[in-house]
């Protein structure tokens, strides 16, 4: 079965995760998360947050009675959902997950209106309200996710029910919005729908959805600005725009004239991941520039070592370069995984390393911490250092858990992580004409179509918990290119047993082909590191933080005692390797280190405090908060 994340991305024909680190996170979707998301969707999670989803289906079909609950964009929570076990069916079948997922687009095609239209939110509401606000409603954006969706069922079961209905979905959005005389001239409040409408030309060949996406990302930001008249129109007055402005919605400049990326992090990373869709299918050398631009404007000046993006809890957004604080940090996971999916489409512009590390960086770290091990919990936000005591009782920090909750009213997060991790071999691989490209170490078997026919791939390996990748390379007329991450600094790499150095160009290594059943064992050298921030990130200054391969690594009251703040760590302590299977993500980080001692019980003195020997243990980022409530820091003060 051929898979696809848009057309724009190589052509997956079969994929396998068997054990490694991420065969028991990709299986774990299918056996625990998705299951429990489903329960979840149901209202059938004890103790968990209400969500109404099916059951706002099921009025809206007339199965039952009632008003609508939850979100405006509660829709949207289901349509991730069948998109992850659409790429788990890729993956393998599997009858009762497509029992599940049928009947929810049974649901789903119920509901719809006889003019196409879809969403459950209005139609339980007031439908003489629909297409009033763009801005706040969401109609586009819930479109845009139940797109998606579609897309990946047809792809992973060749069924067309849910794809025949969104696509009667888009064609009514097209006869409301767009340039025409008697359209809105507007665009979505929240980006997304720009990047589904760029699959459904994918998959249909119609050039409309095409050109509707490349309005949407043309017309934002211009004059006169459409929210403002819309907001006239419904009696408000939007010239002030709140904290951020305009730039909270990215409609304070067109795309292409932003030179920093803005306001609400989860929408503007969507919006650059559709400017770089449409630009790929369009050929715009202006809208990859801005791509290009902002991207370095992000993680050069604007991300956390985590991956983490957005440092405000206000609107979730960005704020200025260099405004990282670790523990007021909102990082939303949705962030970091849009994040994920805009360096895998910078990747087919250009073949860059940086872009791979960055979607490493991401994953490894905010995306896989968006959960608990048992995939049961789950963080909407990822702070970088956590304190209980003032996650209650400070306002500025309510925002900080120190505990995943079981499911959330607002769940953005959760099914969108399952989506990603069931679509991680899109991801892992790319096809540039004959050359297989290798961005992520996964283990697996997996078959991709290159210019030269299939090329077929067995990767053994357990990064990150070791830097040694085997592979094994079925015949065929193809190249291999090979990403070196930016932390490896040493390396080794063979072919069939003869050590080989092909010279490293933009963080890829490429080995030649054809190959006849070929090995090639990459082997590189991971150890603890520090890091350091720049200097202009002030929470960060004199402090480092330990990193090993891509997996940034934390310090927890449960290992190292309370009051982690008066933890120091020498420069010269050496940093031991432990894999240790006790300790939540079975690997750990060892150091001597000191404790600030105070001298006395009084809140100011002129005596300065003692210092004393203490053993300091560091566990991966993505596993703390698997043990309860305790405190968290990622970064150290350096002695």
């Amino acid at each position: 079965m051929k898979t696809v994340d848009g057309g724009c991305f190589s052509w997956v024909r079969r994929a396998s995760f068997e054990g490694g680190f991420f065969g028991p996170i990709v299986s774990g979707v299918r056996g625990k998360m998705l299951p429990y998301q489903w329960l979840a969707l149901n209202d059938q999670v004890p103790d968990g947050e209400k969500s109404s989803c099916i059951r706002n289906f099921r009025i809206a079909a007339g199965l039952e009675k009632g008003e609508h609950g939850g979100f405006v964009f509660q829709d949207s929570d289901l349509a991730k959902w069948l998109e992850a076990v659409a790429y788990q069916l890729c993956l393998s079948p599997d009858k009762e997950l497509e029992t599940l997922a049928d009947g929810a687009i049974d649901l789903i095609e119920k509901a719809q209106m006889p003019d196409g239209y879809v969403n459950t939110y209005y139609q339980l509401t007031d439908i003489s309200r629909r297409w009033t606000n763009l801005r706040d409603d969401h109609e586009l954006y819930t479109a845009g996710h139940m797109m998606e969706a579609a897309v990946a069922y047809w792809q992973a079961t060749g069924k067309d029910r849910l794809l025949k209905v969104m696509r009667r979905m888009a064609d009514h959005i097209m006869g409301v919005i767009g340039p025409e005389e008697g359209k809105l001239h507007g665009y979505p409040g929240h980006e997304e729908i720009e990047l589904a409408l760029c699959k459904l030309y994918d998959v249909t060949g119609e050039t409309k959805y095409l050109h509707l996406a490349e309005y949407f990302i043309s017309e934002r930001g211009r004059e006169p600005n459409f929210f403002v008249q819309e907001q006239k129109r419904l009696g408000r007055d939007y010239q002030n725009a709140g904290a951020f402005g305009f730039a909270y919605g990215q409609h304070h400049l067109p795309l292409k004239d932003q030179e920093t990326l803005e306001g609400h992090a989860v929408r503007a990373l969507y919006l650059l991941c559709s400017a770089a869709d449409v630009a790929l299918r369009t050929g715009d050398e202006t809208l990859k520039e801005a791509c290009r631009r902002l991207y370095r404007n992000v993680t050069g000046r604007r991300m956390y070592i985590t991956g983490g993006v957005g440092s405000s809890h206000i609107g979730e957004a960005f704020t200025f370069d260099y405004d990282l604080p670790g523990d007021t940090a909102y990082a939303e996971t949705c962030a970091s995984i849009a994040l994920v999916f805009f360096c895998r489409r910078m990747l087919e512009i250009e073949l860059l390393g940086d872009y791979a590390d960055t979607m490493e960086r991401a994953l490894y770290n905010t995306c896989l911490a968006g959960m608990s091990l048992d995939m049961q919990r789950f963080f909407y936000v990822n702070p970088l250092s956590a304190d209980p005591e003032a996650s209650r009782r400070d306002d500025r920090k309510k925002h900080v858990l120190p505990v995943r909750p079981k499911w959330f009213g607002c769940a953005c997060c959760p099914p969108n992580l399952a989506r990603l991790l069931s679509s991680l071999a899109l991801y892992a691989f790319s096809v540039r004409d004959r050359a297989v490209c290798l961005h992520l170490y996964v283990q697996g078997n997996f078959t991709l179509d290159t210019q030269n026919g299939p090329a077929a791939l067995k990767v053994r390996t357990e990064y990150p918990r070791n830097g040694l990748v085997n592979l094994t390379l079925g015949m065929g007329d193809y190249d291999l290119l090979l990403h070196l991450p930016g932390w490896c600094k040493e390396y080794h790499l063979s072919r069939d047993g003869k050590k080989t150095h092909p010279p490293a160009e933009n963080g890829y290594l490429k080995i030649e082909g054809p190959f006849m059943e070929t090995e090639i064992i990459l082997d590189m050298r991971l150890e603890p590191c520090r890091v350091y921030a720049n200097e202009r990130v002030r929470e960060e200054i004199g402090k480092t933080a330990l990193q090993r391969g891509p997996v940034v690594f934390c310090l927890e009251e449960k290992d190292n005692g309370p009051c982690l703040h008066q933890l120091s760590l020498s420069r010269n302590e050496p940093l031991i390797d432990d894999a240790d299977p006790s300790l939540p993500g079975g690997m750990a980080i060892r150091a001597g280190g000191l404790r600030q001692k105070p001298a006395s019980d009084e809140l100011y003195t002129q005596t300065p405090g003692q210092k004393e020997r203490a053993t300091l243990t560091f566990i991966p980022y993505y596993a703390w908060a698997n043990r309860g409530e305790n405190e968290m820091a990622v970064w150290i003060r350096e002695e």
